[in-house]
């Protein structure tokens, strides 16, 4: 049985922000699959809700699962909704987990101020659009630079998603992960604020901080991300094949 990837994107994105993750693990015949969640990409019509993240994650998490242990990678958003499905009381079949641009408790002021600025950023005439554009043009490789916005920016669901994950008891399911785990934050990340508390709260994890990187982690420095994710995957390989040499 072979090591399966599913991935999950962050807010306002869709399963594009994958594409360089998807045909590296293609190359090295890793099979992986990347997620719409709902109100983004292809289910751009829907609401998002909590419970339909986590049943898109689950759907897809339990199909890989019968074909061989699962590392489950999140960025932003998608991490933290990745973190608290993997470490839900019911123990989902995930043998390996990757956080990426995701160790903030999503609350308080925190939450309130993100919320505040993607609003602003909302009212203005073009929706902040011609704003990320100049960003991505001056952070983001010319490869991966139109992955994030290839299917789509969900900014109707931007404010109800940022809402929803008030009610996610983070603590509680960081404490349940048992899985070997990476948190990957770029060096000028802004959801960098608490990787330290998230890495004590999972003492089993590795913190990659990857010089000169914004947020966009995975578009930024793909190649570093994508040689993260091999080492996620070799681990989970070097486990299951010891699992195999253990006698019956």
């Amino acid at each position: 049985m072979s090591i399966q990837v599913v991935l999950v994107h962050g807010i306002r994105t869709s399963q594009t922000m994958w594409r360089s993750q998807l045909e590296h693990l293609a190359q090295r015949a890793v099979p992986a699959v990347a997620v719409d969640l709902p109100g983004h990409g292809s289910r751009m019509a829907e609401t998002f809700t909590l419970d339909g993240a986590f049943a898109t994650i689950d759907a897809a998490v339990q199909d890989a699962a019968a074909r061989g242990p699962v590392v489950l990678v999140g960025h932003s958003m998608g991490g933290l909704v990745s973190a608290a499905y993997a470490g839900a009381e019911s123990t989902p079949p995930i043998a390996g987990f990757i956080g990426a641009s995701c160790t903030s408790f999503p609350r308080g002021a925190a939450l309130a101020t993100y919320r505040t600025l993607a609003r602003a950023f909302d009212s203005l005439p073009d929706r902040g659009l011609w704003i990320a554009d100049r960003v991505l043009a001056a952070t983001i490789p010319v490869e991966t630079r139109p992955d994030f916005a290839a299917g789509g920016y969900a900014l109707d669901a931007q404010d109800v998603a940022l809402a929803s994950l008030g009610a996610l008891d983070l603590a509680a399911d960081l404490r349940r992960l048992q899985m070997p785990l990476w948190w990957i934050n770029g060096q000028f990340d802004q959801l960098r604020m608490q990787e330290r508390l998230f890495q004590r709260l999972t003492p089993q994890s590795e913190l990659i901080v990857v010089p000169r990187t914004s947020h966009l982690v995975t578009a930024m420095r793909p190649r570093v991300f994508n040689a993260l994710l091999d080492v996620a995957v070799a681990t989970l390989e070097q486990q299951a094949a010891a699992r195999a040499q253990q006698p019956s």
